[in-house]
């Protein structure tokens, strides 16, 4: 089995900032992207970051300038910097990662239990 295990949410006042990181273990063989994802409430789950095995990176226009996508390979570890946080920031981020398993030999994402952003004075 494979887990993805988020940290790092919390509540943080306007213009402050949250890291968050995003653990995955188990029967992994490889992971190809992993990235940073939300849902607010009464709305669709949207794309924030992604980061792929090579390390280039992607953003959503909302994001771009304020936050930062990283990983580490070795811990297969992936981290979510915020600064300058809006409260339209608010939302539940999901970690998910593209990845081979190494028990079924399927390749398919992963997604993490969630993790709470509220962005609030």
């Amino acid at each position: 089995q494979v887990h993805l295990v988020e940290s790092g949410g919390g509540l943080v006042q306007p213009g402050g900032s949250l890291r968050l990181s995003c653990a995955a273990s188990g029967s992994i063989f490889s992971i190809n992207d992993m990235g940073w994802y939300r849902q607010a409430p009464g709305k669709e789950r949207e794309l924030v970051a992604t980061i792929t095995s090579g390390g280039s990176t992607n953003y959503a226009d909302s994001v771009k300038g304020r936050f930062t996508i990283s990983r580490d390979y070795a811990k297969n570890t992936v981290y979510l910097q915020m600064n300058s946080l809006k409260p339209e920031d608010t939302a539940v981020y999901y970690c998910n990662a593209d990845l081979l398993d190494s028990r079924t030999k399927v390749s398919r994402d992963y997604w993490g239990q969630g993790t709470q952003v509220t962005v609030s004075s």
